[in-house]
């Protein structure tokens, strides 16, 4: 053999010993807000099983595991393995295999065994990104391109498109597609030709999976998928938006007037444009010529609903707020690269859902930043940064933990002089009083009201702490308490402001952290996608031991502080910062088993915003010259406050809206319909 030739067959050789030896390996960045926040390491050996180390850091949370998995020649997954902690730091331990025609799971919320008759794909509870790859790989082999899912549900996949995409070693052409069943709307994976994961972005840019040769690209990504999805949302909003050819008159209603709590039965409402033009009796208001007339039967008329604690990050968001009354509300933390334009698509009707306050979001560097671009370290950087939210039209500013506490009054004072509130998380190591009295007009989250009791026991707030101390101690302070008694009167002298997210609360606080779901859905989870419902829950926290007693004893007794606010005169702005439209619900109900009278509730869900957010001469009440946002409910809610579930029709700017057209869009079991199969 000439020498050359032993050559090539010697470096041949080497070279399938070395591919043998060394399994192929991935890197992916996993950025939030387009900062580093942990990465994920794919590794697919010769055998073809696949290893996935995962992690990112949110805050001082975020998930952390080791998954592997082997497969089938069909793609799914023959079997599956996990362990790690979840977003909360809970362990857990996850398991699948399928042998024999049977498949068996199990994980700490589920268990389960089932025959397989057809190929199924198991779609793991803690999955890393690198999962949906394997979904869509899956997806694409499989019969028209469907597969039955495991615990339940069923998976679709579509082509949007492909792009040409600039790599670090040139340009690649990337296909996307997206996934139908996993959630209410379709979920987007970025795939190689070859078929390797190239990307997965969730939340409008805000959480992205990249592999490292496409992160300088992740801009490009993410506006080449948001304009898909408003694509898929433009279309959703044409077939569900139905609107009036000319005026509107919804007559035989029992009006609720959240400005005097009064209830007026055979009452009449006639809408021209986006306006309401005549309120009155049904006797003496006429139907003008060509008008659209709706008979409510008697069924209880009000204002719209307001959420003042939102992040919209997907296009289900709105229309779920939509489908549950909420036609008013405020973000209050937002990827502001594309959450401008999904204002604006509101605003024209080509994306259902509310109208919407923006409030811009500011934190310092730090291990425990939250998750913005919007970092600041000295006066000047923050005075900027107000400025550069004043000048696109937001209304307020909203602070977080890590933020330095002499920036506190620089923030406030500027923001005031651009006509725009203050609010926020309090800054580690100071108090609420002390984040008040630097210049903050509201709070969000009811636990830094507790955590200034604990103050300053409980100093650095920036991670877990600051919701295990709520945990273990809020029962402790009483609102008869002297210290209680003093905060509270402090809160009203200042006027300040509290959105205090009590159905988050109860989630964190009295959730089971075994069940995915969080209190305030049990009844609103069974009617969802079986994928969808899974992750509903921000994850309770698991008592220590010894500790069981004073963790359930935290949010009844944060109930008892609330009421305790409401009757001092504390302003209440109910808010959620969590799943879309029913669990505003959800906080509504918790005023009122906290001991709120009812309409006192639906006042601080209508007028008070509002009022509170200078709003109120168009929005508030169901009055001549205000938008016509209304909400028809098929109860009554001052009786029941569970009945504020039962909406029958939403009205905005005039345009109604199904909810049960809405949510069976969504894959959701409509309310009646659930109830017919009872």
């Amino acid at each position: 053999m000439r020498p050359i030739a032993l050559l090539s067959l010697s470096l041949a050789l080497a070279a399938a010993l070395s591919a043998h030896a060394a399994p192929a390996t991935r890197d992916y960045a996993v950025l939030m807000q387009g900062r580093s926040a942990g990465e994920q390491k794919v590794t697919t050996a010769d055998d073809g099983s696949v290893r996935v180390e995962f992690h990112y850091t949110d805050r001082g949370r975020g998930d952390r595991s080791s998954t592997g998995w082997r497969l089938n020649d069909d793609g799914t997954l023959r079997e599956y393995s996990g362990r790690g902690n979840d977003y909360l730091l809970t362990p857990f331990e996850e398991s699948y295999r399928a042998e024999s025609g049977s498949a068996r799971w199990k994980n700490p919320s589920e268990s389960g065994e089932r025959a397989l008759t057809a190929p199924a794909f198991f779609l793991p509870l803690q999955a890393a990104p690198e999962a949906t790859g394997a979904l869509a790989r899956a997806l694409l082999k499989a019969p028209q391109r469907t597969l039955e899912l495991l615990p339940a549900g069923e998976a679709r996949i579509e082509r949007v498109g492909e792009h040409p995409i600039a790599g670090r070693d040139g340009t690649v052409t990337l296909q996307l597609y997206s996934i139908l069943g996993l959630d209410f709307t379709p979920r987007m994976v970025w795939l190689r030709e070859d078929g390797r994961t190239a990307a997965t972005i969730a939340a409008s840019g805000w959480f992205v999976t990249v592999d490292r040769e496409f992160e300088p690209a992740v801009a490009k990504l993410t506006e080449l998928q948001e304009a898909a999805g408003a694509r898929w949302g433009a279309d959703f909003a044409q077939r569900l938006t139905h609107a009036p050819k000319g005026p509107l008159l919804i007559r035989n209603a029992r009006l609720f007037d959240p400005r005097d709590l009064s209830v007026e039965a055979g009452t009449s409402v006639l809408i021209e444009n986006e306006r309401i033009v005549r309120v009155g009796p049904d006797a003496q208001v006429r139907a003008p010529r060509g008008a659209e007339t709706i008979d409510a039967r008697g069924r209880f008329l009000m204002p719209g609903l307001w959420d003042v604690h939102k992040h919209y990050s997907s296009t289900e968001d709105g229309a779920l707020d939509i489908a549950a009354g909420v036609t008013s509300a405020r973000d209050i933390a937002n990827n502001f690269d594309t959450f401008l334009q999904r204002v604006e698509r509101f605003d024209a009707g080509s994306e259902i859902g509310p109208r919407v306050l923006k409030a811009g979001f500011i934190d310092g560097p730090g291990p425990y930043a939250g998750p913005t671009k919007m970092l600041v370290s000295t006066p000047e950087e923050a005075v900027k940064a107000v400025d550069f939210y004043a000048d696109r039209g937001y209304m307020q500013i909203k602070s977080y933990s890590s933020l330095k506490p002499e920036l506190v009054p620089v923030i406030a004072d500027r923001a005031h002089a651009r006509g725009l509130r203050y609010s926020g998380h309090v800054p580690a190591t100071m108090s609420a009083r002390q984040f008040i009295e630097g210049g903050a007009d509201e709070l969000q989250h009811m636990i830094y009201v507790e955590l200034n009791f604990m103050y300053p026991k409980v100093e650095d707030t920036q991670g877990m702490k600051r919701l295990t101390a709520v945990a273990e101690h809020a029962h402790e302070y009483p609102p008869e308490a002297p210290k209680v008694r003093e905060f509270i009167d402090f809160l009203k002298r200042h006027r300040t402001v509290l959105d205090p997210t009590m159905a988050l609360g109860e989630d964190l606080f009295g959730g089971d952290p075994t069940d995915k779901t969080p209190p305030g859905l049990r009844g609103v989870a069974e009617r969802l996608p079986p994928q969808a419902r899974r992750n509903l829950s921000w994850g309770a926290l698991k008592p220590p031991h010894g500790k069981e007693e004073a963790y359930q004893q935290a949010f009844p007794s944060m109930l008892k502080l609330l009421k305790a606010l409401h009757d001092a005169g504390v302003t209440i702005l109910p808010g959620t910062d969590a799943m879309a439209g029913y669990m505003l619900h959800a906080e509504l109900e918790a005023y009122a088993r906290a001991g709120i009278p009812n309409a006192e509730v639906l006042r601080l869900a209508t007028l008070t915003p509002a009022q509170v957010l200078g709003v109120d001469k168009d929005r508030g009440a169901v009055a001549p010259g205000k938008y016509a946002d209304l909400v028809l409910i098929d109860g009554d809610p001052l009786k029941d406050m569970r009945d504020i579930r039962k909406v029958d029709a939403v009205f905005k700017g005039g345009k109604r809206f199904d909810p049960g057209e809405i949510e069976q869009a969504l894959g959701i079991v409509p309310r009646k319909a659930a109830a017919g199969a009872r």
